[in-house]
């Protein structure tokens, strides 16, 4: 146990000179008596929550529920305001912004006084970057997720964000409802705060940073509205104290076998495939190597278990009362790790000693999976010589080998203008490039394209679709994403033409362009390169150092090894 005058704070306040007089003096100004900070764990409490972000719009109360249990357990609370990162409203991407907030998050807990961290998030982007800059800053830290919204409603229909969003758009543009029934779905698919209520990305990642031992136990699951989440998140605020005394840091925590439990984790809930590139960015925080290869291994021994939308029937909701994430772990005891250290200051296995599972539909046995390999295949062949990944349980079967003519957009607008294009066909492949994470920028979520509404009309929900982009976690089809590298830096993507063909085969996991190597070595050879997108500001710094998707997209000066130096607090 660490002793009051080795805490990193005693640097700033403790002893007698100058500079810790000084910041004595001014905590007084902030109106905090000695006998409040002195000798205590000062917890920095970095809140993602904004006016604008409707998945955080409950954490500046859920961060004075923090604050009640670092006061409760002997330490000294600090909220810090971060960016916020909000999915619905950034644009062009909060990707885009990911390793920003990465940065900002590293920097505050390095820079302040602060001994322990309590690290508020949920949507999308914003568990990983804050993970991130956690891992680079190596102090002690929780992470306290906001939890996904109550199920949508609709007449007598149960909604999933995101999910239902794209079905019933679809039937929009098919003619099959009207502005009334879209009017009634707008006020009924997002109905509370909290993230989306489907195995998208926001519920990707809380539940793989619960598996890396960063959450307590259950955390991910719970809703955003329920009470025991207000619960959670005053222990979280106990916990870290503990933390800082026994100097159990997130490096402890976020070892290899940690990474290898998140990737199970994700492949067995289905998740996102933006989990990928996340992991992989997170991984390389922490010092350690994860590459799309070990996705793929693991994906061909790990069964898919959360019968989840978009993948599956159910919602985050009945997830959770059907046991949540530990509930689930409890039935891949032998794929994980169980002896690795938590923030709980027990192991996994001890952490799921008491989990349960309540309802076998929701949360699946072994012997009656959704799937009986992972939800995510790694693609590789001379269309993405890098690798793409698609997720292969939430496309219609009969597309997951498929040979087509390619149909290609140059970029999103050239999409939106063409995409009703009669010419096309159910078995066109819809390419599109420009969108990737040098060409989008910041790799947006236009990889679900839409299906021409001709064919809608015919019946048509599902096509193969093919880009350097990402699509929703919520989103769904036979999409491939993440291509690599991608067109904007020269990728064979940037090569195809209307009407070569594409030959996609999931079982074999290859991605071909059935064009000789001749041919491509001519179309390179004329190949111009697109102007930069950014002449200044933070989207320089991004153009010139975001690494592709296969490697994580972060920038390269800051997942490469190395410490930064401790400030000087005098």
């Amino acid at each position: 146990m660490k002793a009051p005058e080795e805490l990193r704070s005693h640097r700033w306040f403790g002893g007698d000179e100058l500079r810790t007089f000084s910041h004595r003096a001014r905590s007084r100004q902030l109106g905090y008596n000695p006998e409040e900070h002195l000798g205590k764990p000062v917890i920095g409490i970095l809140n993602t929550w904004s006016d604008i972000n409707p998945c955080h719009m409950h954490l500046r109360e859920r961060a004075e529920q923090v604050k009640r249990g670092v006061w409760q357990a002997g330490g000294f609370p600090l909220e810090f305001p971060v960016a916020t990162l909000s999915e619905t409203y950034q644009k062009p991407t909060p990707m885009l912004y990911r390793n920003l907030l990465a940065m900002e998050t590293e920097e505050i807990l390095r820079s302040y006084p602060i001994d322990g961290a309590v690290l508020m998030g949920g949507c999308d982007k914003t568990t990983p970057a804050l993970l991130m800059g956690a891992a680079s800053a190596g102090l002690p830290a929780i992470f306290v997720p906001a939890g996904p919204m109550l199920r949508g409603h609709w007449r007598n229909e149960v909604l999933g964000s995101g999910t239902d969003m794209w079905k019933y758009w679809d039937d929009k543009r098919a003619g099959l409802i009207g502005d009334a029934e879209m009017s009634e779905l707008e006020r009924g698919l997002a109905r509370s705060p909290g993230h989306c209520m489907t195995m998208g990305t926001a519920s990707t990642m809380t539940s793989a940073a619960e598996v890396l031992g960063m959450t307590l136990p259950g955390a991910a699951s719970i809703p955003a509205v329920d009470s025991a989440h207000h619960r959670m998140a005053a222990a979280s605020g106990a916990r870290i104290v503990g933390m800082v005394w026994e100097d159990l840091t997130i490096t402890q925590v976020l070892d290899k076998r940690a990474y290898s439990d998140a990737i199970t984790t994700v492949l067995a809930l289905g998740g996102s495939t933006n989990a990928v590139i996340h992991l992989i960015a997170m991984a390389g925080r922490s010092g350690i190597p994860v590459s799309l290869a070990d996705f793929d291994a693991l994906a061909r021994r790990v069964p898919v278990l959360a019968n989840i939308r978009p993948g599956g029937d159910w919602l985050m909701e009945d997830f959770y009362y059907a046991g949540g994430l530990p509930g689930l772990l409890s039935r891949l005891t032998d794929l994980l790790h169980t002896e690795r250290p938590t923030v709980t200051g027990r192991t996994l296995g001890e952490n799921l000693e008491t989990a349960a599972v309540h309802d076998d539909d929701v949360i699946r046995p072994r012997d009656n999976p959704v799937a009986a390999e992972g939800g995510v295949a790694v693609l590789h062949g001379n269309l993405a010589p890098s690798g793409a990944v698609i997720k292969h349980i939430a496309a219609e079967p009969r597309l997951l080998t498929h040979t087509g003519p390619a149909v290609v957009f140059e970029d999103y607008p050239d999409l939106k203008k063409r995409i009703d294009d009669p010419s096309i066909t159910a078995d066109s492949v819809l390419v599109l490039r420009g969108s990737g994470p040098l060409g989008g920028p910041g790799m947006p979520e236009y990889g679900m394209l839409p299906i021409p509404a001709h064919l809608l009309e015919q019946g048509v929900r599902d096509m193969v679709r093919i880009s350097d982009a990402r699509m929703s976690g919520t989103s769904y089809g036979a999409c491939v994403l993440h291509v690599a590298p991608e067109s904007h830096v020269g990728g064979p993507l940037a090569l195809v033409r209307d009407g070569d063909l594409i030959t996609l085969d999931v079982p074999s996991r290859t991605l071909r362009l059935d064009v000789s190597d001749e041919e491509l070595a001519r179309r390179r050879a004329s190949w111009v390169a697109p102007p930069p997108r950014f002449e200044r500001g933070y989207g320089a710094l991004y153009s010139e150092h975001i690494t592709q998707a296969d490697e994580g997209c972060d920038f390269d000066f800051l997942a490469r090894a190395g410490t930064n130096p401790e400030p000087d607090a005098r």
